[in-house]
């Protein structure tokens, strides 16, 4: 079975950067945005609109397994995000199984459960999320106010939880669904992808 590490993370804590660099480390595959390539293709729709559906709460709440059981009318809108998960799933079982790999977000630890993947959370406290966030802001980019920044960030957060919680039933961030939690606060990055890489 190959080597697999899923990071979830919240928005501004440094995931991203920690998921590049072990895949660096260990000279392994990194899947990211390119998931969202891949099921733009798949569908037929554009990239833009998947970002966005993976990125925002179901419109309806009610589990995958059972809506249509309930709800006998036909919502297209639900049918269109249960489409876009079960190809997100396919995808990512896909390139599961094609090489060591590290997946970012895309509820990938749920997903490859049954692989076994070294399951990584990572966040921050929100100072450290707004700075990273400014460093990291295109210079042309308006800056935004310390108010409208935090509101952004835990917009994304709570986003990206309901989205977790939809699909998968666990409760994204529950130290129980990972193998470890990561506070990037006062840690360098760099460090800590060096010091896990070492477990390999």
């Amino acid at each position: 079975m190959n080597k697999i590490i899923t990071v979830g993370r919240e928005f501004g804590s440094g995931g991203r950067e920690l998921g590049k660099r072990l895949a660096d480390l260990l000279h392994i595959a990194y899947y990211d945005k390119e998931i969202v390539t891949e099921i733009a293709k798949k569908t037929s729709l554009a990239e833009s609109y998947v970002h966005q559906v993976m990125e925002h709460n179901p419109t309806i709440y009610y589990p995958i397994t059972i809506g249509h059981s309930f709800y006998p009318m036909v919502n297209p809108i639900m049918d269109l995000n249960n489409s876009i998960y079960v190809e997100q799933s396919r995808i990512i079982k896909e390139m599961a199984d094609e090489s060591d790999c590290v997946i970012v977000g895309r509820c990938a630890d749920y997903i490859l459960r049954e692989r076994k993947p070294m399951r990584l959370f990572v966040y921050a406290d929100m100072q450290f999320k707004m700075d990273r966030c400014r460093k990291k802001a295109p210079s042309d980019e308006e800056p935004l106010s310390d108010k409208e920044l935090k509101q952004h960030i835990t917009s994304i957060d709570k986003n990206r939880s309901k989205y977790y919680q939809f699909f998968t039933g666990q409760k994204w961030g529950e130290r129980i669904n990972y193998d470890f939690c990561i506070n990037t606060t006062n840690l360098s990055i760099k460090e800590v992808a060096l010091a896990i890489s070492r477990m390999f």
